[in-house]
Protein backbone atom coordinates (compact mmCIF):
# COMPACT_ATOMS: atom_id res chain seq x y z
CA UNK A 1 0.00 0.00 0.00
CA UNK A 2 3.24 2.59 1.16
CA UNK A 3 4.83 1.51 -2.38
CA UNK A 4 1.55 2.09 -4.11
CA UNK A 5 0.77 5.41 -2.77
CA UNK A 6 4.19 6.74 -3.33
CA UNK A 7 4.89 5.73 -6.79
CA UNK A 8 1.67 7.80 -7.52
CA UNK A 9 2.84 10.63 -6.32
CA UNK A 10 6.31 10.55 -8.51
CA UNK A 11 5.69 12.10 -12.24
CA UNK A 12 8.58 12.44 -14.50
CA UNK A 13 7.80 15.92 -14.65
CA UNK A 14 6.64 16.93 -11.05
CA UNK A 15 8.87 17.94 -7.38
CA UNK A 16 7.47 16.17 -4.46
CA UNK A 17 8.23 16.77 -1.09
CA UNK A 18 7.46 13.69 1.47
CA UNK A 19 7.22 15.61 4.65
CA UNK A 20 5.92 16.61 8.62
CA UNK A 21 3.92 19.38 9.52
CA UNK A 22 6.13 19.63 12.79
CA UNK A 23 9.82 19.35 10.83
CA UNK A 24 11.08 22.79 9.91
CA UNK A 25 13.30 21.63 7.30
CA UNK A 26 10.52 20.47 5.57
CA UNK A 27 8.57 24.18 5.59
CA UNK A 28 12.34 25.52 4.35
CA UNK A 29 12.54 22.89 1.35
CA UNK A 30 8.92 24.00 0.52
CA UNK A 31 9.77 27.74 0.61
CA UNK A 32 12.93 27.61 -1.12
CA UNK A 33 11.15 25.50 -4.05
CA UNK A 34 8.43 27.78 -3.86
CA UNK A 35 10.63 30.79 -4.36
CA UNK A 36 11.85 29.50 -7.94
CA UNK A 37 8.08 29.85 -9.10
CA UNK A 38 7.63 26.19 -10.52
CA UNK A 39 4.65 25.69 -13.21
CA UNK A 40 1.45 25.21 -11.47
CA UNK A 41 0.83 21.72 -10.55
CA UNK A 42 4.62 20.58 -10.81
CA UNK A 43 5.52 21.20 -6.71
CA UNK A 44 3.30 18.84 -4.42
CA UNK A 45 3.92 18.43 -0.55
CA UNK A 46 2.55 15.60 1.11
CA UNK A 47 2.19 15.90 4.96
CA UNK A 48 2.51 12.13 6.31
CA UNK A 49 1.00 13.06 9.56
CA UNK A 50 -2.19 13.02 7.79
CA UNK A 51 -1.94 9.18 6.64
CA UNK A 52 -2.41 6.42 9.18
CA UNK A 53 0.11 4.95 7.23
CA UNK A 54 2.96 7.36 7.75
CA UNK A 55 4.83 4.12 9.11
CA UNK A 56 4.70 2.57 6.50
CA UNK A 57 5.65 5.30 3.44
CA UNK A 58 8.75 6.09 5.90
CA UNK A 59 9.82 2.38 5.45
CA UNK A 60 9.39 2.24 2.12
CA UNK A 61 11.27 5.68 1.49
CA UNK A 62 13.87 4.31 3.50
CA UNK A 63 13.96 1.02 1.19
CA UNK A 64 14.11 3.20 -1.66
CA UNK A 65 16.47 6.61 -0.84
CA UNK A 66 18.71 5.01 2.37
CA UNK A 67 16.68 7.54 4.42
CA UNK A 68 13.42 7.60 6.42
CA UNK A 69 13.90 10.99 7.48
CA UNK A 70 12.00 13.91 6.20
CA UNK A 71 11.76 15.78 4.13
CA UNK A 72 12.33 13.35 1.05
CA UNK A 73 12.48 15.37 -1.63
CA UNK A 74 11.79 13.86 -5.24
CA UNK A 75 12.77 15.72 -8.53
CA UNK A 76 11.30 13.64 -11.31
CA UNK A 77 11.10 10.04 -10.07
CA UNK A 78 14.16 10.40 -8.40
CA UNK A 79 15.21 11.38 -4.87
CA UNK A 80 17.84 13.99 -4.37
CA UNK A 81 18.08 13.66 -0.69
CA UNK A 82 16.82 16.32 1.87
CA UNK A 83 16.96 19.98 2.82
CA UNK A 84 20.37 19.86 2.94
CA UNK A 85 20.90 18.47 -0.59
CA UNK A 86 18.34 20.41 -1.51
CA UNK A 87 19.75 23.76 -0.91
CA UNK A 88 23.15 22.49 -2.29
CA UNK A 89 21.98 22.00 -5.66
CA UNK A 90 20.23 25.27 -5.11
CA UNK A 91 23.30 27.24 -4.11
CA UNK A 92 25.79 25.63 -7.11
CA UNK A 93 23.42 26.68 -9.42
CA UNK A 94 22.23 22.88 -10.44
CA UNK A 95 19.01 23.19 -8.85
CA UNK A 96 17.50 25.01 -11.65
CA UNK A 97 18.49 23.47 -14.81
CA UNK A 98 17.37 20.36 -13.34
CA UNK A 99 13.95 21.49 -12.65
CA UNK A 100 14.18 23.47 -16.37
CA UNK A 101 14.97 19.43 -17.67
CA UNK A 102 12.36 17.92 -16.04
CA UNK A 103 9.90 20.94 -17.40
CA UNK A 104 8.85 22.02 -13.72
CA UNK A 105 10.46 25.96 -14.90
Amino acid sequence: MAQQFVSSKLKADKVVVFGKSSCPYCHDAVKLLEGLHLKPGHLEYVDLTTRSDMSAIQDYLLEITGARTVPRVFIGEKCIGGFTDLEALYRSGELKSILQKIGAL
